[in-house]
C-alpha cells in the first residue's frame, strides 16, 4: 500500500526514481516480463533502458506481478474466433483509485455532474474496464438521471433535452458507432453537455478519422469541441482530450514514442508508435508498446492516428512458454 501511496502522489521530483523502483519491482517479481527483458535486453544501447512489454502479450499470457487471485479479470472486446486480451487485476481498489483522481483533474467531482453511458457494445459483454469505470462514476454523480442506455436513443433525447432546460451539466460518455447514430437521427442544441468519445466502431459503421467524426457531432449538437477519452483494457489508467484529439495523461501515466523500424529506440517525443508508462499497473506491468500511431509533444500531451497494420500478430512469436 505503501508503494501505490507513492505512485497516486507522485511529483515531477521522485518520477524517474519512483519508474525504477516499479521497474526493479516488476522485473523481480513478473516472470512473463523478466523473460522479455532477459530476451531484448541484451539488445539494448544503454543497460538501464526499460523494455516495453508488447500489449498483445495479454492476449497470450497471464501478466501478473507477484501471485495474487484477482478481484477482477477485466477482458478486452472481440470477436467469437478472436484471442481477447485478459488484464488479472490484483485490487479493484487501485483501479477505483486511479479512474476516479484522473477523473477529478480533468473534470472535478463526479456529483457536480449527470452521468450518463452510452456504451452498447460495452454493456453487451461482461468483464469490461470502461463499463467498470463509468459504473462507479454513474453511482458517485448521485444525480437521479444518471445511468446508461443501450439503444434507447428516443429516451435519451427526451432526457437530454430535460436535463437542457434546466442548466444541468451532463457528461455524455459514448461508444463512437452509438454516439454517430443517436447524432443522425436525434440532433438537438447542447450548451451544458459534453460529449466524451471513446472510440471503437466494433464493426458496426465504416471506419472514419476522428477530425470527421468530430466534426458531424459538432454540426449534430452545436457544440464547439469534443472531447475524448484514451483508455484500454490492459491499462487501468486513462488520458483524457478537451478537444482537438489531444490527449493529456495523470501524472503516474506517460505516453513515450518508438520507432517502427527500430523498437528500441524511444524517444520523449515525436511521432512513431505509442509506448506507455503506467503505474497503476503495478501488479500486471507498467511498461507496455501499444500498436497505437500517433504522436507525442514536447509538454507530454499525445495524439493517436490510428493502428498498426496486422498489429495482432507482431511479437506474439518472440516468447513462447
Amino acid at each position: 500500500m505503501e508503494f501505490l501511496n507513492k505512485i497516486f502522489s507522485i511529483t515531477p521530483e521522485n518520477k524517474t526514481e519512483l519508474i525504477q523502483e516499479v521497474f526493479q519491482f516488476q522485473l523481480q517479481n513478473n516472470k512473463v516480463y523478466r523473460e522479455w527483458f532477459e530476451l531484448i535486453g541484451k539488445q539494448q544501447q544503454k543497460p538501464t533502458a526499460i523494455p516495453y512489454l508488447p500489449v498483445s502479450f495479454f492476449k497470450t499470457h497471464a501478466i501478473t506481478t507477484t501471485t495474487f487471485d484477482p478481484d477482477v479479470i477485466f477482458e478486452s472486446s472481440g470477436t467469437t474466433t478472436s484471442i481477447n486480451s485478459k488484464h488479472y487485476v490484483k485490487d479493484w481498489q487501485v483501479y477505483e483509485t486511479s479512474f476516479l483522481k484522473a477523473f477529478q483533474q480533468f473534470y472535478g467531482a463526479p456529483q457536480n455532474w449527470c452521468m450518463i453511458g452510452l456504451l452498447p457494445a460495452y454493456l453487451e459483454r461482461k468483464h469490461s474496464s470502461l463499463v467498470a469505470m463509468v459504473h462507479t462514476l454513474v453511482q458517485q454523480s448521485r444525480h437521479t438521471d444518471s445511468g446508461f442506455y443501450l439503444y434507447e436513443y428516443q429516451q435519451l433525447h427526451a432526457t437530454l433535452q430535460r436535463l437542457e432546460a434546466v442548466a444541468q451539466p451532463v457528461l455524455l460518455i459514448g461508444v463512437t458507432f452509438a454516439l454517430l447514430d443517436f447524432a443522425e437521427q436525434y440532433p438537438l442544441p447542447l450548451k451544458h453537455t459534453i460529449i466524451m468519445e471513446t472510440g471503437g466502431m466494433k464493426g458496426r459503421r465504416k471506419e472514419i478519422t476522428r477530425e470527421a467524426l468530430h466534426q458531424q457531432l459538432k454540426n449534430a449538437f452545436g457544440i464547439s469541441q469534443v472531447h475524448a477519452e484514451y483508455g484500454m483494457t490492459e491499462l487501468l489508467s486513462q488520458a483524457y482530450s478537451s478537444g482537438n484529439g489531444r490527449f493529456y495523461c495523470p501524472p503516474w501515466m506517460q505516453v513515450l514514442v518508438r520507432n517502427e523500424d527500430d523498437p528500441l529506440d524511444v524517444r520523449l517525443e515525436g511521432e512513431g508508435i505509442l509506448n506507455i508508462i503506467d503505474l497503476a499497473n503495478l501488479y500486471s506491468c507498467s511498461f507496455i508498446a501499444t500498436d497505437d500511431v500517433g504522436k507525442v509533444y514536447p509538454d507530454g500531451s499525445f495524439e493517436v492516428w490510428g493502428r498498426l497494420d496486422n498489429s495482432d500478430i507482431r511479437g506474439c512469436s518472440l516468447l513462447v512458454t
